[in-house]
């Protein structure tokens, strides 16, 4: 009995520990999700006694997690003080890399962006771009008050699919010398912050379903048109990405009616729009927004150009609907800004395509999307971080 008393009594500091900081988790993450509470309300939601409440939002505090943020007077009783989260407990750090713009952005717990910067991307080799990237997260951290320390996670969105073995990105063909093993171990080790590294339109796919149109669907598809053509999908909130981080790559399906072989990449993209008007007729330096600006303008080719990319976009949703059966297709990136004219030959075409018709809409983000959704995926990890840094610190 003795031996027995003694294995107890060596548990108990341990069990305690682990209940206590059980408990601060839940009603942080009670704060979290639903807002400032008091501690009678805090006791009511998560069942806990208000002594043992009292106590770890004590610790909390201490911790610099939770703050009081005001007070409820309710009508009858005593005025309650109301607790949240402290936002600036911590921040993290999303960076989105692309073509032709390198965007990076700190945000704090709450997910509020304090500071970001969109610059061109004019590198000429992958060191160069691994360069521009640290420079300008490190600028736009020291631009943002927050100390480098402070900002514990980092998520990168790239094209292609990053190969954790090989520690390098695949298939990022619009991004010459980007497939180099290395190029991401090394912004780790000069940026000093744990970084991860996405799929761009996965990350876009999450950005729209915390920040965008795809909140609270059970099942939508985000569609990237841009410089390339990708998708994300996001079931029951969750990111689904295959075996080996390849689903959503729809770029490369086979496109047909070609007399070469062809990808669906080919057909439905920026490049494609302009190449279709040039066959119309248009002429000039052409980029898409000016083939999409010389449309609304009734320019016969430009017109006849958006509609062949609003049916090949049909073929790309039908597609992707016969496969998943999404409640939701989100159609983004740059071609996605012109969803205005693209949605009424998207809508037709689909009709003649295939009795499948999901909801389509345009992205609520626009270029931001791959951006915050990489800020919201590096929050989720910067909060358990933060929280278990200052609750072993207090």
């Amino acid at each position: 009995m003795a031996a027995g008393d003694v294995v107890e009594q060596q548990e108990q500091p341990w069990n305690r520990q682990r209940l206590r900081s059980t408990n601060e988790r839940l009603l942080l993450d009670r704060l979290r999700a639903s807002g400032a509470a008091s501690r009678a309300q805090l006791a009511r939601d998560t069942g806990l006694s208000k002594p043992t409440v009292s106590s770890a939002l004590a610790s909390l505090e201490s911790a610099g997690l939770v703050r009081e943020v005001g007070t409820h007077a309710p009508e009858r009783g005593r005025t309650a003080v109301l607790y949240a989260p402290d936002p600036a407990a911590g921040h993290a750090l999303g960076i989105d890399i692309g073509r032709s713009w390198l965007r990076v952005a700190v945000a704090d717990l709450d997910g509020t962006v304090v500071a970001r910067s969109d610059v061109r991307n004019r590198a000429r080799s992958s060191g160069a771009l691994a360069d521009l990237v640290v420079t300008t997260a490190r600028q736009v951290v020291a631009g943002s008050g927050v100390a480098p320390e402070e900002v514990v996670h980092a998520v990168v969105g790239t094209p292609g699919v990053y190969d954790e073995k090989q520690r390098r990105v695949r298939y990022a063909m619009h991004l010459p010398g980007w497939g180099r093993a290395g190029l991401f171990d090394r912004m780790r080790a000069e940026l000093g912050v744990p970084l991860e590294v996405h799929n761009d339109a996965n990350l876009a796919a999450l950005g729209e379903y915390t920040y965008g149109v795809g909140a609270g669907s059970r099942l939508f598809a985000y569609i990237l048109i841009g410089t390339g053509l990708g998708m994300g999908v996001v079931s029951d909130g969750r990111l689904f990405t295959g075996a080996h981080g390849l689903a959503g790559e729809i770029g490369f399906l086979p496109w047909p009616g070609q007399q070469k072989p062809a990808r669906l990449e080919d057909a439905v993209s920026g490049v494609a729009v302009v190449e279709a008007a040039r066959r119309f007729g248009m002429s000039g330096q052409l980029t898409a927004k000016a083939v999409f600006d010389a449309a609304r303008q009734g320019n016969d080719a430009a017109v006849r150009a958006v509609r062949l990319e609003g049916e090949r976009i049909a073929y790309t949703v039908a597609a992707a609907a016969a496969v998943l059966d999404p409640d939701l297709v989100v159609l983004g990136g740059g071609v996605g800004h012109s969803v205005d004219l693209l949605l009424q030959p998207v809508r037709e075409n689909l009709r003649a395509l295939t009795p499948l018709r999901p909801r389509i809409a345009p992205s609520r983000l626009g270029e931001d999307a791959v951006l915050l959704g990489a800020v919201a995926t590096a929050l989720d990890t910067a909060r358990d971080v933060v929280f278990e840094r200052r609750s072993a610190a207090s």
